[in-house]
């Protein structure tokens, strides 16, 4: 009875990590919970729209160790991992792909065509799109926010929660309200990492 007790005292006191991120046959690391679609913006955006939430596409590449954290430190953590799932649908892009994708004003491309008539040279680059999808516009334009490079998990949740408040439509920039935030945590003794 003993011997169990410290054995089961012995693995609750063992750390427990997250599980790391499986990598694709393309060399992405991957989340169940990500979107595969036909890779059409203007239909990818009224699918996310019909269920309740907002699209945003993720740019990787192959070895990319900011990605490979991204994936094992922030979108595994379940605070992160759950706002995003129940906000967003997220469909994740090789920069150096060759998967067809037609951008919102029509255009056939590649992955990695996408990614440079877009502008996106960093990974991973997250860039999230309008709750409609505009005419004639590129997804480059039409874009509310973009968030390249990788972030601690306060800024990484803080951008998702400020594109779903529509906080590109008012006064307050990202970086004043991500440092309201911070503040407001600080002075209620609940800041964590970052």
């Amino acid at each position: 009875m003993f011997a169990r007790l410290m054995f089961a005292l012995l693995i609750m006191t063992i750390p427990t990590v997250a599980p790391a991120a499986e990598v694709g046959e393309d060399g992405l690391h991957k989340q169940e919970w990500f979107t595969i679609t036909f890779r059409d913006l203007a239909e990818d955006i009224e699918q996310a729209k019909a269920q309740g939430k907002r699209l945003a596409i993720v740019f990787e590449q192959r070895g990319c160790i900011y990605c490979r954290e991204m994936h094992e430190k922030i979108l595994s953590d379940p605070e992160v991992r759950d706002y995003i799932r129940e906000n967003f649908v997220i469909v994740q892009y090789n920069m150096f792909g060759d998967e067809e994708v037609i951008d919102l004003d029509g255009e056939k491309l590649t992955e990695k065509t996408a990614a440079r008539k877009w502008g996106y040279v960093f990974t991973p680059t997250i860039v999230f799109l309008p709750e409609q999808a505009p005419q004639g516009k590129s997804v480059a334009d039409a874009a509310v926010a973009t968030m390249p490079g990788a972030f601690g998990k306060l800024t990484f949740l803080n951008m998702f929660r400020w594109v779903k408040d529509k906080g590109y439509e008012g006064d307050e920039h990202f970086q004043h309200y991500h440092a309201r935030i911070v503040n407001e945590l600080r002075a209620k003794g609940r800041l964590g990492e970052e």
